[in-house]
């Protein structure tokens, strides 16, 4: 059964980095587009960031560009988020996810989820 399972979550003062990984299992996800989603307390989940299955693309949410980064190790079925810069308004749960679909970011495009990692961020 395939499975994602992220890790890394904390609680941290605001400019704090953390580095969030999602571990995956049950089958390889090497030819799947991976992505991170966050969903704060009362909102919809959100689109983060998304890196594509080849050639390594990243697409970036405009709020965490430039402060956070997406990658992937095809090899260990692994991918990580680090943050850098945190923000009070990056608190959320983050979700990992997996998608057969580059260019859509839509959470109805991803068909694996993780079970999620808090992140706190206090100002």
């Amino acid at each position: 059964q395939a499975q994602l399972v992220e890790s890394g979550g904390g609680l941290v003062q605001a400019g704090a980095s953390l580095r969030l990984s999602c571990a995956a299992s049950g089958r390889t996800f090497s030819s799947y587009v991976m992505g991170w989603f966050r969903q704060a307390s009362g909102k919809e989940r959100e689109f983060v960031a998304a890196i594509s299955s080849r050639s390594g693309i990243e697409h970036y949410a405009d709020s965490v560009k430039g402060r956070f980064i997406i990658s992937r190790d095809s090899a260990k079925n692994t991918m990580s988020l680090q943050m850098n810069s945190l923000k009070p308004e990056d608190t959320a749960v983050y979700y990992c996810g997996a998608s057969n679909k580059w260019g859509d970011f839509r959470t109805s495009q991803y068909s694996y989820w993780g079970q999620g990692t808090q992140v706190t961020v206090s100002s």
